[in-house]
Formats: structure tokens, C-alpha cells, sequence
């Protein structure tokens, strides 16, 4: 940890503030959303359709608003959608906690979602350029920062939660307002590549921009062979706490099991994320390192499919322990996965734009994925009630191993025929190779 620590140190102020800022919304975020749906149809009251209604609306408003989130940052500068985003983010917890009106949450919760979309993409692009030639190392500690704020955010929240759901959304609150005034006092000014050139004479309108993104056929090409990935790694929320909870039970035993799946995720990319990505920055292309990611993601499914092939029979001592090991071990790999890509794959985001239009790309590359992950989870819970209906439990583990093999093939191919190479210097990202 004191490496890790030594290297965010070697950063300019900038980037040591966009770790510490991404930390902290995670903390806010998962110290109350966890505990939102129980609220929600506990005290309130609300149907399970109502719930899952204002829930949605958070997911699609964020998902839906990447593209227009990643342009504002370009034309308008960096810090201010940052600002604007964490501005959303008190508003929305803050009404969360004090109103019980159906509009109003379904109101809150689309504030939640927006603010993500102004300033996730415009924090990345802002890492990506004030960590120069040190992209992938600054992603690796983001990441780090990133998990350590998932991991602490729910214990938090519990505890507050415990006290009243209300403590809580105004303690979450409270965390993005401190957080929005020490951005604005302490993080400087960084233009959007296309603010920036302003001075220079007429600019690009929107549509203009778009067009020749979509016409950036390499960057679409990733983005969709990355989608495999993103489905794979939510199952640490969705598939597998399902497969704990029907091995456990609801009680305590389940409780715990689930705690563990996100403590093994959170805490292994924690000690280990820089020694990963160092280890294969030394050994490997990037084009590999993402490709051997997701291989890592597909097999991390493998366990939970020996499981089902030997089950552990009822007889023997420690039964439901045992059987919890195949989604731990699940998790584990989806964490080693996830470590060896992510820094690989927010750099590649970088140079396939041309480090041109770079937040804009990271919106339409989030809007792609999320789209991707909404499909994937349908298709995963059809898998996983096919799979009880019919009595064919290998069913959704063999679907999302099939699926990681699939997404490597695509990466490796990527990599093999020169997609994932950046542009020329000098030659726009629409013109880049269209093949």
C-alpha cells in the first residue's frame, strides 16, 4: 500500500485530486444506493414496479446522457461538468432522503443518473490528459481508488442506514458538497481539447463531431467487443450473489457470503492492481493485455460450471461452505480480468480518438457498453430461469464463458489486424482506418 501511496504522490496535484475525487463519489454512491430499493418498498411503501421504475430511471438517465455529457466536457472544459455533476449528485441524495411523492424521488433519481454522465466522462478524459505518457499506471490507481470506494461505501451506509435511511442521503449529500468545494478551490482549469481551440477560428458543430466519431469504425469495433466484458464483470452484482443466496439461503450464512464476493473483488484490486498492470505493461502489447483480460473474465465462470458437473454431495461436513467456493473464486477471477484490462482499455479509448474529442469518446463508449449491459442482464436472467426451469444449472455459466472466449477472439483479432493501433499523428480519428 505504501507504493501505491508513492505513486499517486508522483502525479502533478491534478491527478492525485481526480483519484481522491472518484473515492470519495463511490463512497457517497454505494453508501446509499444499496440500500435505496428497501426503502423505497419498506417505509414507503412503493410497489415493486414503482421501485424498480425509479431505479430504472437512474440507470437509463446516466446511460442515456454519456454522449451529451462527454461533449459538454469537450466544448466547455473538464471542471466544470465535474462541478456540475457532484452539484446534481447533492440535490438528487439530498431529495432522496426528504421526499416520499412518486415525481419527486423519480425526479431525484434522474439527477443521480445525469450527474454521473457530466462528470464520469470528463474526469477520465482530464486523467488521461495530465497523466501524459503515464496513462495506463494513472488508470491502475484509479481503479484502485475507484474499488476502495465501492468496498468502503456499503459499510458505511449500513451503519448510517441503521440509524435512518434519511441520515444516511443527507450524510451522502454532505460528502459531494465538501467534495464540490474542494474542486472548485483546488483542482485547476483544463479545457476540452475542442474549448481549447476556440481561439483558433470556427469549430466542429455537435452533429458534425458525432458523424465522425461514428465514422471512427476501429473505436466503434472496440467498443463492441468490449460490451462482453462489462456483462461479465456485473455479474458480481447480479448471477452470482443469486447463485450464493440459492446455495445459503436468505439468512445470515447468505449474508455473509454475498459480503464476501464484494470484499474478494474489492480488496484483491486494492493490493494488487499496479503489480498487474506493471507485470503486463512489461510482457505485453496492450492489444494483448486486453485480450488476455477478458480471457481471464470468460474462465472466471469455469469453477461455478465444475460445480454444477460435481456438486458437493449433502453428506459431506461443511456442504454450504464449499459450495460457496466456486463463486468466490468466480469473483476472484473477474477481478484479476478486470485489473489486467481496465488500464489497457481507458488508454486505448485515448488513442483511438487521436487525442482528439477524447471525452465525447468516453461518453459514446459508456452509452455503447451500457446499452450492452441492459441486453446482457436480460439475457443472463433468461439464462438463469431457463436454467431452474429445466433443470440445466450449467446453462448461464456456459452462456458467459462462451461469451468471454467470444469477446477475446474479437480483442485478439482486433489486435492482430492493426485496429487498436492509434491514428497517424496528425490524421483525425473519422479517417483513421476504415476497414
Amino acid at each position: 500500500m505504501k507504493g501505491t501511496l508513492a505513486q499517486v504522490r508522483s502525479y502533478e496535484r491534478s491527478v492525485q485530486l481526480l483519484m481522491v475525487n472518484q473515492f470519495t463519489i463511490n463512497l457517497g454512491f454505494y453508501m446509499l444506493m444499496p440500500y435505496l430499493a428497501a426503502h423505497l418498498a419498506g417505509p414507503l411503501g412503493l410497489a415493486g414496479w414503482t421501485v424498480g421504475l425509479i431505479l430504472g430511471v437512474r440507470n437509463f438517465s446516466q446511460q442515456g446522457m454519456f454522449l451529451i455529457g462527454g461533449t459538454l466536457a469537450d466544448r466547455l472544459g473538464y471542471k466544470p461538468m465535474i462541478v456540475a455533476g457532484l452539484a446534481l449528485r447533492i440535490a438528487g441524495f439530498a431529495t432522496l432522503g426528504l421526499v416520499d411523492s412518486v415525481p419527486a424521488l423519480i425526479a431525484a433519481s434522474a439527477a443521480t443518473g445525469l450527474a454521473g454522465a457530466l462528470f464520469n466522462p470528463a474526469s477520465r478524459a482530464y486523467l488521461a490528459a495530465d497523466a501524459g505518457e503515464r496513462r495506463v499506471e494513472a488508470f491502475a490507481l484509479f481503479n484502485v481508488f475507484y474499488q476502495a470506494g465501492i468496498l468502503l461505501g456499503p459499510l458505511v451506509g449500513m451503519v448510517l442506514t441503521g440509524v435512518d435511511f434519511r441520515v444516511t442521503c443527507l450524510v451522502a449529500a454532505g460528502i459531494f458538497a465538501v467534495l464540490s468545494l474542494v474542486q472548485i478551490r483546488a483542482l485547476p482549469q483544463r479545457r476540452g481539447d475542442d474549448s481549447a481551440r476556440r481561439a483558433q477560428g470556427p469549430r466542429e458543430g455537435v452533429l458534425a463531431q458525432w458523424r465522425g466519431i461514428l465514422r471512427n469504425r476501429p473505436f466503434l469495433l472496440f467498443s463492441v467487443a468490449m460490451i462482453g466484458s462489462y456483462v461479465m464483470t456485473f455479474q458480481v452484482y447480479m448471477a452470482l450473489p443469486l447463485e450464493v443466496r440459492r446455495i445459503g439461503g436468505e439468512g445470515r450464512f447468505g449474508t455473509a457470503a454475498v459480503a464476501v464476493l464484494f470484499a474478494v473483488s474489492g480488496l484483491s484490486t486494492i493490493l494488487f492492481q499496479t503489480r498487474v498492470t506493471a507485470w503486463c505493461r512489461a510482457r505485453m502489447e496492450p492489444g494483448r493485455a486486453l485480450a488476455w483480460g477478458l480471457l481471464a473474465m470468460g474462465a472466471a465462470f469455469l469453477p461455478l460450471l465444475a460445480a454444477t458437473a460435481f456438486p458437493v454431495p449433502e453428506s459431506v461436513t461443511g456442504t454450504r461452505l464449499l459450495a460457496a467456493v466456486p463463486p468466490a473464486l468466480a469473483a476472484l477471477l473477474l477481478a484479476v480480468g478486470t485489473m489486467i484490462a481496465y488500464p489497457f482499455e481507458m488508454d486505448t479509448i485515448v488513442r483511438l480518438s487521436g487525442d482528439r474529442l477524447v471525452a465525447t469518446h468516453y461518453g459514446l463508449y459508456n452509452t455503447v457498453c451500457g446499452v450492452g449491459i441492459a441486453l446482457g442482464n436480460l439475457l443472463t436472467g433468461a439464462a438463469l430461469d431457463a436454467a431452474r426451469a429445466a433443470g440445466m444449472s450449467a446453462l448461464p455459466w456456459l452462456a458467459l464463458s462462451a461469451l468471454g472466449l467470444g469477446c477475446t477472439a474479437a480483442l485478439y483479432g482486433l489486435h492482430r489486424t492493426g485496429r487498436l493501433a492509434p491514428p497517424e499523428r496528425g490524421t483525425p480519428a473519422r479517417e483513421a482506418v476504415a476497414a
